[in-house]
């Protein structure tokens, strides 16, 4: 029994190291294209935290265990908002800009609905769901693009040599500029090949030992993938909200918690879908119905507003929230093992 939990570690910070890694190169590669922080936030680091989710929930998939990949996804949400949002709303509250929250919040509420009607309509999550989740992928992040650029934060056109160092705080010339570029590239690309090495044959040891560990336990798999593998891929989330808490930037972690829990449905869960469907999982009841429909997605869609809500009516996050939603997480962590 040791043996796959010591493997499952493993696979874990396979995940992490390999999600760092992945992340660090690719930001470096798209800093030498002058590509601007924001873009690069938005885009490559965004998706680069949630690769875990999507390697582990992609293999879950393949390998017949959509129970894990469902559970990963709504888990990591539920993490995501009720324990490491909720950590550091509850240690230091902070304003929260509404311009910025608008758009994910809307999206992530657009394709919730989509997760709904999956579940309670159909009651199954079909190839179409999986294409149209992926779709609202693309639309949003064709849309943030677009947004920013008529924002301005996308350009630089006009910009001298001077203004670009001026920006970078940086004193140097053009030619070590140049040879600076020749001599760090290549460590980016070794760096994004690792990384993507890493994530992957992390994903597969977490999703193949922690299968075992559940069976060894007799714990279903839906619920090792809401508990144990969703706070596993929810780690590079957690690292990023407590460095940003210690930098005094809470609420950047809050922005990077909501687009996360939006690419959890959108990307994770419409990349799995899309390889493999599977029919809505089944691993209690409560009143005789499906638990998950009971529970986990109303879970999913009571802390999201309870975290989204108020900071967009408000402009700022109160300890109040913090304080409720981690009474949610460990009621709802708790409840996973008694059901």
């Amino acid at each position: 029994m040791w043996i796959p939990v010591l493997l499952l570690l493993v696979g874990l910070v396979l995940l992490i190291k390999g999600g760092a890694w992945f992340v660090d190169g690719a930001s470096g590669i798209a800093r030498r294209f002058y590509l601007p922080e924001i873009l690069i936030g938005a885009t490559v680091v965004s998706i680069g935290t949630t690769l875990p989710e999507v390697m582990v929930s992609v293999d879950a998939a393949v390998m017949g265990s959509g129970s894990i990949a469902y559970g990963n996804a709504l888990g990591s949400i539920i993490c995501n908002t009720a324990l490491i949002a909720a950590l550091t709303i509850a240690i230091r509250p902070s304003a929260a800009a509404r311009k910025s929250l608008v758009l994910p919040v809307s999206f992530f509420f657009v394709a919730f609905a989509v997760y709904g009607f999956a579940a309670y309509v159909l009651g199954t999550f079909s190839r179409v769901v999986g294409i149209v989740l992926l779709g609202l992928f693309v639309v949003y992040m064709v849309t943030t693009v677009l947004r920013m650029k008529k924002d301005g934060s996308i350009g630089g056109e006009g910009l001298t040599e001077e203004a670009l160092e001026a920006k970078s705080g940086e004193d140097y010339t053009v030619e070590s500029e140049e040879k600076g570029t020749k001599d760090k590239l290549w460590k980016d690309i070794l760096f994004l090949i690792i990384g993507a090495a890493f994530i992957a044959l992390g994903a597969n040891l977490l999703v193949d030992n922690a299968i075992v560990v559940a069976q060894a336990l007799g714990v279903s798999e839906k619920v090792i993938g809401l508990t144990i593998v969703a706070i596993g891929t929810s780690l590079p989330e957690f690292v990023t909200a407590i460095t940003a808490l210690v930098k005094g930037y809470s609420s950047l972690s809050l922005g990077n918690i909501i687009g996360a829990n939006l690419f959890n449905l959108v990307l994770v869960s419409g990349a799995a879908i899309t390889i493999s469907p599977f029919p809505l999982p089944l691993s209690g009841t409560i009143g005789g119905i499906n638990s998950s429909l009971v529970l986990d997605l109303p879970v999913v869609l009571a802390v999201m507003v309870l975290l989204a809500v108020p900071a967009l009516v408000k402009e700022r996050l109160s300890r109040w929230q913090g304080i409720v939603l981690l009474g949610i997480y460990v009621a709802f962590m708790a409840l996973q093992f008694v059901l």
